[in-house]
């Protein structure tokens, strides 16, 4: 499959009492809802060039959802399909790969959790960390990113995902992105976030959340 499949969160202790649960929605599906100006720009200078925006898009993540998996599955020592996927983009994917390797040869990496989709009951809220371990003996959450760079709701959405850690009782003591390039033209990047950051970065989608709940409420008016 070339895309991830959708995952619905839901609430574990109604769906304990009722076997039905509160649907939640996802760390991503709220950060959305913030505009993002560089995006639309980027798209205009794309079509002003003859290039049509969505098709270049869908390229792209294609590749970075193919590198994504190439990686988590190889942390779980599983094979992964690429039925659907153009040499080209198998090709493009293999060089993301390679790059984050390079980077994991330096550290020692012990998963504790894959592609783990867990939810806060307490802020009615679900997420999918990529990867949960322990690095050089630090306890650890790892978000992989493909693209362009590291952006700020990139620490918003990893921000969001320690607090659903933490309150599901695993220990963070630190909180990295790996920015892993496509293409020749994109560089690697890793960031650490510093506990101010995430600090912020939590009160902004806090507040983001807050907007989303408040919108669904408008809408039942």
């Amino acid at each position: 499959m070339k895309t991830k499949a959708h995952i619905q969160y839901r609430s574990e202790k109604q769906f304990q009492k009722n076997g039905k649960g509160i649907r939640f929605p996802g760390v991503t599906t709220i950060t959305n809802l913030r505009a993002k100006p560089a995006l639309i720009k980027w798209a205009n200078n794309l079509g002003l060039k003859g290039i049509d925006s969505t098709k270049y898009v869908d390229d792209k993540a294609d590749i970075g959802t193919l590198a994504h998996a190439m990686i988590t599955n190889g942390l779980q020592t599983l094979e992964t399909d690429l039925t659907d996927y153009t040499a080209k983009q198998i090709k493009q994917a293999e060089n993301c790969v390679l790059s984050y390797y390079e980077w994991e040869k330096e550290h020692k990496i012990d998963p504790i959790l894959i592609e783990k989709p867990l939810v806060s009951e307490e802020h009615c809220v679900g997420g999918t960390m990529d990867i949960y371990a322990k690095v050089d003996g630090v306890f650890e959450l790892i978000d992989l990113k493909t693209g362009n760079g590291i952006w700020d709701e990139h620490k918003w959405q990893v921000a969001a995902y320690k607090e659903i850690l933490q309150e599901n009782n695993y220990q963070v003591d630190r909180v990295r992105i790996l920015n892993i390039p496509r293409h020749e033209t994109e560089n690697f990047q890793q960031m650490i976030l510093s506990d101010k950051v995430l600090t912020l970065g939590w009160v902004i989608f806090f507040h983001l959340l807050c907007i989303y709940r408040t919108e669904k409420l408008f809408k039942d008016l």
